[in-house]
């Protein structure tokens, strides 16, 4: 079964992913990653855009896709409005998959006005925006900005746009499923939902109600929008794709891992 691994970072020579890398098992470089994707047959990654708007920091191998990002270390220092037209440049690129945003880290809600201009970029060059919902990495965010359900109004306001619910809102995955539900301009990835290393068999044993929850609230959608994704390197992934393989019905599996993302970021 080939695999699409619909969400990943691609920040080398930065400690703190060094860090995270090593605890899940990895090495934060190039090389590395691709030698992992060719044993776990990992065809294609979409980057999810750190820090920076200049073209030569989005420089990746031929076999990743990226989405521009507008994070917080670029909001803390730029106004969007002087984005657009960065951010339009890296759209008309055939590598560029789509348009990141990081509400939580940002305190800015998916629905302010200043993100109309990049809605409509992204109906303009059919290319879909990511969305970070659920919970973040640092105590600094702010999580009323990331709930899922602040999604349900932007994909009201914009039919025309193919939204991404990154980590499909984890914890609150029933806000997420109802959103998802409604909304079929709206499609999730299933990234950073562990950590580090993790041994599955123990770990499904353990945390029986966290299992049972994911697997409830996936039951009640169509897996014609779920994506396989790691964040990597927060997470093993040899480990994660066990773990969505024990997630996921084998019958929906070639969509999960391969099909829908294949679709969504244009493969």
């Amino acid at each position: 079964m080939k695999i699409i691994d619909a969400h990943l970072h691609f920040c080398l020579n930065d400690q703190y992913f060094d860090g995270i890398a090593l605890a899940a098992g990895h090495k934060n470089n190039a090389g590395h990653l691709w030698s992992q994707y060719k044993e776990l047959g990992i065809v294609g990654g979409v980057v999810m855009g750190n820090r920076s708007l200049e073209p030569e920091r989005h420089q990746y191998p031929e076999y990743l896709r990226y989405c521009i990002g507008l994070d917080s270390h670029y909001m803390e220092v730029h106004k969007i409005a002087d984005a657009i037209g960065q951010v339009e440049y890296h759209l008309q690129q055939d590598q560029c998959a789509g348009v990141k945003l990081y509400p939580g880290y940002n305190p800015i809600y998916v629905t302010d006005p200043m993100y109309e201009p990049v809605y409509e970029l992204a109906a303009r060059y059919h290319k879909p925006v990511a969305i970070h919902t659920g919970e973040t990495a640092g105590p600094n965010a702010l999580l009323r900005y990331s709930h899922p359900l602040t999604l349900d109004e932007a994909a009201v306001k914009h039919p025309d746009v193919q939204f991404v619910m990154c980590h499909f809102g984890n914890p609150w995955l029933n806000d997420a499923a109802a959103v998802l539900s409604k909304n079929h301009n709206v499609a999730a990835d299933l990234s950073g939902l562990l950590e580090g290393r993790v041994l599955i068999p123990e770990f499904v044993k353990e945390k029986k109600g966290y299992i049972a929850a994911l697997q409830t609230w996936l039951e009640y959608l169509s897996y014609d929008r779920i994506m396989f994704g790691t964040d990597w390197p927060l997470v093993n992934l040899k480990d994660y794709i066990e773990f969505i393989t024990y997630l996921v019905p084998e019958r929906y599996q070639e969509q999960v891992f391969y099909e829908n993302a294949a679709r969504i970021y244009g493969f």
